[in-house]
């Protein structure tokens, strides 16, 4: 792509572009916002999103590297500053807006190179004027270790000096106007000693690159002086004003400009890891019978279940049905399911900004872009997390949804009492995929993260990797321990309570369990040199379900929902009971102290001479097993069931019988959906939190 760099003339924007370089973008012109001149103390503005410190340079650092200079006087101030932002006049952000605008409009750029590290005020607002601007950031240091990050820096070459101190053993005197390479030993024992970010992402320091492989002449510093902005005793602020420079020309650089395979490429798992994807031995014909084989016929109408206690509620019957379409097109049906879903919401109480996880299940996956286009209208700004997959809907039905939407009633000073966080990351990065599409990559209602699901895209390509199974289910899982990380520090996988695996044959059900067993062994094992503690860590049970399709062709998704909570208290409870020729378990997991409750259920014929079993019996025990573990489960702490979820084996039960009469009790929402289960998986699903169940979840 052609790309604008947007630079500050520091090395995080100047390595930004090296990475951009390297995966064969180009860059074609660099934009810079500059502070007002006519302003007293205009060299440090102290703005929330741009290092304004030795902007006098920056028309040399454009010389050095041979390209057209776009600059904006920046007039606004940080008038929005919250964690979402929207076109606000009078604010810098629109400062941005405006000169990328002209550069798009001059040079036809189609991506942003952004030198962003951590700062998600910085991030959200880059990609606030990129999607009105229809541009593509990249921004690949994003989440990036930045004790890695400087070292890296420093060894390609990138000479960039201090300009800028601004934290607690940073002293004006001994550290402005000192290299990278000088400072990395200091910087890592500030950091150690105080907790200094390495690479400045606090605001600690800023710097001036001098030279890296991309300029074609070096900068050279022939005067300066030190500016004192704040004298505070124990953190003094304080800058270098460059006040004369010239280039110099050097030995122009021939080699790579990042060496080395991009770190997005995840090794293979070794064979002794993961065993070979094996085939499920085929489950014997059985007969179930059913006393009540009349089904009442199916409701279309939408059904919102009960209310949770912490306001979560599930919508379910959102689908689209092809035979009553009257002539309409898919798009139409789309809209029209979508305004009806609104109004129902608005009638509740609610809005669509409420939904904090969507399930999308599609009849063809031909048919995801004109549906995400419709959807993409409805759910804008902060979407919620999503997963999708193709599933053997019947034949009149072209893609059904089911939401979950969370409003807490309760005020607290006039705010929720459930405050709602948003990880909707747009920009290309090595971190993990970019959600350029209608979802975010993780919803948290306080300790509770809904997460989309995550398939093996690599990060900086945004192209499904190759390599094979085992590949693609470590990293799809990588992808999504990055995104619990980011979103809450201290979560992990062990936090996770509620565990869906789709893959598009049975026979990768053994290199999905692998891969999470080995996942979790590795964590326990870190844990315990950490922690002197013998208890095991309780964590959610694993549902692999086989489907026929993915997004993106790929063959294994994950989604997760975790808790991050004190994993040592929480509460386990297994029973099982064994019937003629089947045998029914359920394993409940509740999180302490919040008491999400995570629910499954599962049925698996024990005898392969069975021919024919008593349905009646067999719905009715899962039931009654499901009602005595919400009954001891809730002892420690109220738990509402919402909704059920069953994934089954489409060729040995019918659909009917388990809507209609088997779990007519609750409020059953369920996709036929293959799974490794011999009969079926069912997961039930409450609202305090989530919990999950083989059938979907539970909660407080």
């Amino acid at each position: 792509m052609k790309v604008v760099a947007l630079i500050s003339g520091g090395k995080d924007s100047t390595y930004n572009m090296m990475h951009c370089v390297a995966a064969g973008h180009q860059i074609v012109a660099l934009a810079n916002l500059r502070p007002n001149e006519d302003k007293e103390g205009f060299d440090e503005l102290d703005s929330y999103m741009y290092q304004t410190v030795g902007h006098q340079a920056i028309e040399l650092y454009a010389e050095a590297m041979g390209l057209p200079l776009y600059r904006h006087t920046i007039k606004g101030t940080s008038v929005n500053t919250g964690s979402i932002y929207t076109k606000c006049e009078g604010d810098e952000v629109e400062d941005l807006y405006q000169l990328l605008k002209l550069v798009k409009d001059k040079e036809e750029v189609e991506a942003v190179s952004v030198g962003a590290i951590l700062s998600d005020y910085q991030r959200v607002r880059v990609e606030n004027v990129c999607k009105r601007l229809a541009m593509q950031p990249l921004a690949y240091l994003w989440r990036q270790n930045q004790d890695t990050l400087l070292r890296e820096i420093i060894s390609l070459k990138v000479q960039a000096i201090i300009i800028k101190v601004a934290a607690i053993g940073l002293d004006p005197d001994k550290h402005l106007g000192k290299t990278l390479d000088e400072m990395e030993p200091y910087l890592l024992k500030l950091f150690q000693k105080y907790g200094v970010h390495i690479c400045g992402e606090g605001g600690e320091y800023e710097t001036f690159t001098l030279d890296c492989p991309l300029f074609k002449k070096k900068i050279v510093v022939d005067s300066s002086e030190v500016v004192v902005h704040s004298a505070d005793a124990f953190a003094p602020v304080a800058y270098l004003r460059l006040l004369k420079l010239h280039l110099e020309d050097k030995v122009q650089f021939g080699g790579k400009i990042l060496p080395g395979k991009c770190s997005c490429d995840t090794k293979e798992i070794e064979d002794r890891a993961c065993p070979p994807s094996d085939e499920r031995k085929e489950t014997p014909c059985i007969t179930w019978q059913f006393l009540r084989p009349n089904f009442a016929q199916e409701s279309k109408a939408l059904k919102f279940s009960g209310k949770s206690l912490k306001g979560y509620q599930w919508i379910t019957g959102i689908s689209v049905y092809i035979h009553s379409s009257e002539g309409k097109s898919i798009q139409e049906l789309a809209n029209d399911i979508l305004s009806l879903l609104q109004a129902h919401m608005n009638l509740k109480g609610l809005a669509l900004t409420d939904i904090i996880l969507v399930h999308l299940y599609m009849k063809s996956m031909a048919d995801f872009a004109v549906i995400n286009s419709v959807y993409m209208t409805a759910f804008d700004l902060c979407p919620p997390a999503r997963v999708c997959v193709e599933a053997p809907l019947t034949e009149d039905l072209l893609f059904q949804m089911d939401c979950l939407a969370q409003k807490d009633d309760k005020m607290i000073s006039g705010a929720s009492c459930s405050q709602k966080q948003v990880m909707h990351v747009q920009s290309i990065s090595h971190w993990a995929p970019a959600n350029i599409g209608p979802y975010s990559q993780c919803i948290q209602v306080e300790d509770t993260l809904y997460c989309s699901g995550q398939i093996a895209l690599v990060p900086c390509t945004m192209q499904l990797t190759s390599g094979g199974i085992k590949k693609e289910a470590l990293m799809s899982l990588n992808h999504v321990e990055r995104v619990l990380k980011a979103m809450n520090l201290k979560a992990e996988l062990h936090h996770v309570l509620m565990a869906n695996c789709y893959i598009t044959d049975s026979k990768y059900i053994s290199v999905a369990e692998a891969v999470w067993q080995r996942k979790l062994k590795e964590l326990t094992k870190t844990k315990e040199e950490d922690i002197n503690n013998d208890m095991p860590a309780i964590h959610g049970e694993l549902v692999v379900v086989v489907v026929p399709f993915l997004p993106r062709a790929a063959s294994i998704e994950w989604h997760v929902i975790a808790v991050v909570d004190q994993q040592q208290q929480r509460q386990k409870l297994t029973q099982m009971r064994s019937l003629e020729s089947c045998q029914i378990r359920c394993d409940a997991i509740q999180s302490y102290p919040t008491c999400a409750t995570a629910v499954t259920i599962s049925l698996t014929l024990t005898s392969s001479s069975a021919s024919t079993v008593n349905l009646d019996v067999v719905l009715r025990g899962m039931v009654e097993m499901f009602k005595q573990v919400v009954e001891k489960m809730s002892k420690y702490g109220d738990i509402t069931p919402l909704s059920f979820r069953t994934f089954f084996r489409t060729n040995i039960i019918e659909r009917e019988p388990l809507k209609t009469d088997g779990l007519k009790q609750c409020d059953l929402y369920e996709a036929a959906c293959e799974d490794h289960q011999e009969v079926t998986t069912s997961k039930s699903q409450s609202a305090g939190h989530t919990s999950v169940c083989k059938c979907y979840p539970v909660a407080g």
